[in-house]
C-alpha cells in the first residue's frame, strides 16, 4: 500500500487546501496519506471527507515544531485526537509563535532596514485558527523585496542567521509527551535534518558548501543519535525513515535504529508547494507493515 505520511496545506506553511492534497495523492497514486500540519490539526476533517470521496485511506496527522536550542528535531503525531490536551497544546502555539513572530519580524527589519508590519505577515497566515509559522513571515518579506523564498530564508531566517528566533518552541520530550497527552503516537521527523552543532558552528553552517555541510553532518551524528536514544527510551514510538531528503545510506541507517529499538517505522515526501524538489508520493514508501497501526488509530479512514 503506496503511501505519504507526511504533507503540508495551507492550514500551516502548505500552498493547497487539504481536499488539493488528496487529489494530488490519488494522483500519484498514493492509498494512505496524512496531512501533518505544523501545531495544528486544523485541516483534518476536510481531508478525511476528501479521503472517503476518493476512495483512499487517511491518518490524522500533525507535526509539532519541536526545537533542541537551535536544532530542528520535529515530531510527528499520528491519531491525536481534538480535546483538551490538544486545544491546551494550540493555546500554547499559538501564543508561543505570536511572540517569536514579532521577534523575528523586527529583527527582520533591523538587519533590512525595512518596516514590514505585522499586519503584511498576516496576508500570508491564512488560517488564524492555526499558529503563525515562520514562512508567513518570510513570504511577507520576500513579498516586499522581490525575493525567492527559499533562498531569503536561508540568507535571513534559518538557524544562525540574523532574524531567527527560537522564542516559544517546545522541546522534543515535550512533544512527544502531548502527543501522547492527546492520545496518539509520536514518530521522529526527518531525522537527517536534525544537526546538534556548536552555536559557532551552526551560525555559519548554512554558508558552508555542500561537501562542507555533509562533512559536518558526519562529524556531529553522535551527537543526534545520543538525541534519538534519549527520545526512544522516553516513549518515542516511531521513526521517519523514508524521507525525501534522505540518501540511501541514511535510509538504511534509521531503519537498523528501528529496528534495534522497536519503533515502527513511517515514510513521507514533506509536500509544501509545487515547484521545489519535494513531490507527492515520494520517495515511494509502502506503507503496509505501518498501516494496520495506523488505521486503527482514532479519525482514521
Amino acid at each position: 500500500m503506496r503511501a505519504d505520511l507526511h504533507l503540508h496545506t495551507l492550514c500551516s506553511d502548505g500552498a493547497y487546501s487539504p481536499a488539493e492534497i488528496a487529489e494530488r495523492c490519488r494522483a500519484a497514486g498514493v492509498e494512505l496519506f496524512s496531512i501533518t500540519d505544523h501545531d495544528s490539526m486544523g485541516g483534518l476533517a476536510e481531508g478525511a471527507e476528501a479521503a472517503r470521496r476518493l476512495g483512499l485511506h487517511f491518518v490524522r496527522g500533525m507535526e509539532v515544531s519541536a526545537y533542541l536550542g537551535a536544532s530542528k528535531v520535529h515530531i510527528l503525531g499520528y491519531g491525536c485526537e481534538e480535546g483538551e490536551a490538544y486545544f491546551r497544546f494550540l493555546r500554547e502555539r499559538r501564543e508561543g509563535a505570536l511572540y517569536r513572530a514579532e521577534e523575528i519580524v523586527r529583527r527582520a527589519n533591523a538587519a533590512l532596514s525595512l518596516d514590514v508590519s505585522m499586519e503584511e505577515v498576516e496576508r500570508f497566515h491564512l488560517r488564524k485558527d492555526a499558529p503563525i509559522h515562520t514562512m508567513h513571515i518570510v513570504s511577507a518579506f520576500a513579498d516586499r523585496l522581490g525575493r525567492e523564498k527559499g533562498a531569503l530564508y536561508s540568507d535571513l531566517f534559518a538557524p544562525g542567521a540574523p532574524a531567527y528566533s527560537d522564542l516559544g518552541r517546545p522541546s522534543p520530550s515535550d512533544a512527544v509527551r502531548a502527543v501522547h497527552e492527546m492520545g496518539g503516537v509520536a514518530v521522529l521527523a526527518h531525522p537527517a535534518q536534525i544537526l546538534i552543532l556548536p552555536k559557532e558552528i551552526s551560525e555559519r553552517f548554512r554558508l558552508l558548501s555542500r561537501a562542507e555541510k555533509a562533512e559536518v553532518k558526519r562529524t556531529y551524528a553522535a551527537e543526534r543519535n545520543a538525541l534519538m536514544e534519549r527520545l526512544a527510551e522516553g516513549g518515542l514510538d516511531g521513526i521517519e525513515c523514508y524521507h525525501s531528503t534522505h540518501t540511501f545510506i541514511e535510509t538504511e541507517e534509521f531503519l537498523a535504529f528501528a529496528k534495534a529499538h522497536g519503533l515502527f517505522v513511517t515514510g513521507g515526501s514533506d509536500f509544501h508547494a509545487d515547484g521545489g524538489p519535494r513531490r507527492v508520493g515520494y520517495p515511494v514508501f509502502d506503507g503496509s507493515d505501518v498501516g494496520e497501526l495506523l488505521l486503527s488509530l482514532k479519525g482514521s479512514v
